[in-house]
């Protein structure tokens, strides 16, 4: 009763003030107030009940279910509804006694069919073993929680040299292609020159055809690849001169493909993907000269790059912005693995500003069926950026 009777005094107070008060004042008070408030852009822990084993990657299916599926560096496939008090999750599919996870090998990288709500198809990339990055196929049965492993229709084998430069995304493309980013097969230096010779597949963007196979693959190369009917060079290459792309994405909007590279020992780099473009890797770290005679002719420079100051050292590719804070439309935001800082930049490369020191070891970023952007760490959890009121 107490509590009551005040609530009701200054209730009455608060009427009295309203209606002696000037209209015109309250409305300018309203507007100052309006005017004075600002917000701010946080990472914060999206689903603070889970935590996962090395998460490398993040992905959702076009299938309306708003599920989320994490990618472990282990060999699972986790997903759970995508709601922020989630408390479990399921294994979709585990490949953890089938690969190895020797330095940056593992499960690297899953991509969902674009009609998987029909046909349950998705594709993964792993490493079954030390010497070798694989490229397969799996279909889940319609309502079953889980993949059956026998399964998987084995698309490519990619001998790797080394235990690291295995790149590891998967993306379908607006044109329905799917997109691999392969690492240059690891040492220092890239010492065979992979990265250059397009006889083989290291180093580069691959493009195939899942739905339509041919010659006797698993696969179908489609007749605009920009190097079919050259001799002495893979007609899957896309693109080449890359030396550990880590980790690339389409923009939603303008179909553009972008690419974080990680580098030797000075420059990491961001790229826009041309077909046929050739990036440099290994004359030229970033655009600055590693080897040869520094002649960058008929070269792709990245559209942006930055040094190793600062504790930086390890690009993790992003995404271009297309989710509901409007501060971050249309910006790329990528970030530093061994850093942990985040940044976002305009879209041509230019006004390139922090937006975290997170201190995460940064494995990889995703986003939702709304667009919306996460970041997988090595800490365990999956974080999200949030608008803030800031007062």
């Amino acid at each position: 009763m107490k509590r009551f009777n005040l609530f009701f005094f200054f209730m009455v107070v608060l009427l009295a003030a309203v209606s002696c008060g000037d209209d015109d004042t309250d409305t300018e008070n309203q507007n100052n107030n309006q005017n004075s408030e600002e917000t701010s852009v946080s990472l914060v822990n999206a689903f603070p009940e889970l935590s996962f084993n090395q998460p490398l990657d993040l992905q959702v299916p076009n299938d309306g279910t708003d599920r989320i599926f994490v990618v472990e560096k282990g060999g699972r496939i986790r997903v759970f509804p995508n709601e922020a008090d989630v408390t479990e999750t399921t294994t979709f599919l585990d490949l953890s006694a089938n690969l190895s996870t020797e330095s940056e090998q593992g499960l690297l990288g899953l991509a969902f069919h674009p009609d998987f709500s029909s046909n349950g198809q998705f594709y993964v990339h792993y490493s079954p073993d030390e010497s070798t990055s694989r490229i397969s196929r799996f279909t889940v049965a319609m309502g079953a929680a889980n993949t059956d492993l026998n399964s998987e229709l084995i698309l490519m084998d990619i001998p790797q040299p080394d235990t690291n430069h295995n790149g590891g995304q998967l993306a379908f493309g607006p044109d329905g292609l799917l997109y691999l980013a392969i690492g240059d097969g690891g040492g220092a230096g890239d010492p065979d020159n992979n990265a250059q010779d397009r006889s083989n597949l290291l180093g580069s963007i691959l493009r195939i055809d899942v739905d339509n196979p041919s010659n006797s693959l698993n696969y179908g190369i489609p007749s605009d690849n920009p190097f079919v009917g050259n001799n002495n060079i893979r007609e899957e290459i896309f693109a080449y001169g890359l030396r550990n792309p880590w980790r690339m994405s389409f923009d939603p909007q303008t179909g553009e493909l972008w690419t974080g590279d990680v580098g030797q020992g000075a420059r990491e780099e961001i790229n826009i993907i041309q077909s046929g473009g050739n990036f440099g890797w290994r004359l030229f770290e970033g655009t600055s000269c590693f080897s040869g005679d520094c002649d960058n002719t008929g070269l792709v420079p990245p559209i942006f790059e930055y040094g190793h100051s600062n504790g930086d050292r390890s690009v993790t590719g992003g995404y271009v912005y297309r989710g509901e804070i409007s501060t971050l439309q249309g910006k790329y935001i990528y970030g530093d693995f061994v850093s942990g800082r985040i940044w976002t930049m305009d879209t041509d490369g230019s006004n390139n500003q922090l937006l975290t020191a997170s201190g995460l070891n940064i494995a990889s970023f995703g986003t939702d069926a709304n667009q919306e952007l996460y970041v997988c760490a090595f800490d365990g959890a999956i974080y999200t950026l949030r608008e803030v009121l800031v007062n």
